[in-house]
């Protein structure tokens, strides 16, 4: 079903099965002989069903759409082949880009994990039935590559491409300033806090998404349009709420090292409050420890490189300690 938000801009809302998201949120914007889409959906049948229906009721024909994907999560990503055709362009940004050119399939998490405590054939388990792998795309098209600061118009709008590292290490929002909407990706959530995750000894994905939402945070902003979950007008109050987030989760992390000693970060997760329904972490879905330790280790990452935290231990796993 499509919803129109603004003149010549629609939401259409892409379930997304076996997901606690529920649904994308993808945009259309009306350009007349060309039109955008914002993110796709999985990709699956029912997600390529709802797309070409909320198309038909905008009266759009599918070989008159560009894309516009935020990121490479294959909730936003995975429907791409199945929608592009021979004249679409796909605007990408060029990091996500880059990831999918030297993909090297999960290995190096795997081994990552290992060196995380995270037990590897629930690692394993918890990958295979990872969305990207299930519902993702099995190749890749040609890309036009956006450029943070880029400029994008469609119709009547004209957008700024901003790109807000963290979520992952390219994901790109359009900002309108003379309407003042914000389309936010995965950036800026209303009612759920974005999944930062990290599984490297070469990234900062934390350090990177604080410093994105500083980046975005003054902007005039009638009404955010994230990718999931509902619109919402107050952009900065929701920022700092999400900034806030995150601090009392690195003071937690540290007071759970003060007081347990030495810790890898599946031990260092297990102890973290997580709004879930489960009683206890042996009894979370593999999947939500997956998502768990990997914010576990973007925040460890962030207060080593902080030089709050050191390692204990490096082989066979990392252990930390407070600096």
């Amino acid at each position: 079903m499509a919803e129109q938000l603004y003149p010549g801009l629609y939401r259409i809302h892409i379930p997304l099965p076996e997901s606690p998201l529920k649904y994308l949120n993808s945009y259309v914007i009306k350009g007349g002989d060309r039109n955008l889409v914002i993110d796709t959906g999985l990709n699956r049948d029912v997600c390529k069903r709802a797309m070409l229906e909320g198309l038909d009721e905008i009266g759009i024909a599918i070989d008159s759409i560009d894309l516009f994907i935020t990121h490479l999560h294959a909730d936003h990503f995975g429907l791409v082949p199945a929608l592009a055709g021979e004249n679409t362009r796909i605007y990408f940004n060029r990091p996500d880009s880059e990831l999918i050119e030297n993909w090297q399939g999960f290995e190096p998490m795997i081994a990552y994990g290992g060196q995380s405590g995270f037990p590897e054939q629930e690692l394993r388990n918890a990958l295979n039935q990872h969305p990207g792998f299930k519902y993702g795309t099995g190749w890749m098209p040609f890309m036009n590559l956006i450029e943070d600061g880029q400029q994008l118009t469609v119709g009547d709008y004209a957008f700024t491409c901003i790109q807000t590292p963290g979520h992952t290490k390219g994901h790109t929002c359009l900002y309108e300033p003379d309407k003042k909407i914000f389309i936010a990706g995965d950036h800026v959530l209303y009612n759920i806090t974005p999944n930062i995750q990290c599984w490297s000894d070469t990234d900062d994905p934390l350090g990177d998404y604080l410093a994105s939402l500083d980046k975005v945070r003054d902007l005039e902003v009638s009404c955010a349009l994230p990718g999931h979950r509902h619109l919402f007008e107050r952009f900065a109050q929701r920022i700092d709420e999400l900034k806030a987030h995150h601090g009392r989760r690195l003071e937690e992390v540290v007071e759970i090292l003060e007081k347990a000693g030495p810790q890898n970060a599946f031990e260092v997760a297990s102890q973290m409050t997580w709004d879930l329904t489960a009683k206890s972490w042996a009894d979370f879905p593999v999947a939500q420890k997956w998502f768990a330790t990997g914010e576990a280790i973007s925040h460890l990452r962030y207060l080593e490189i902080q030089k709050r935290i050191r390692r204990a231990q490096q082989k066979p796993v990392i252990l930390y300690e407070p600096a």
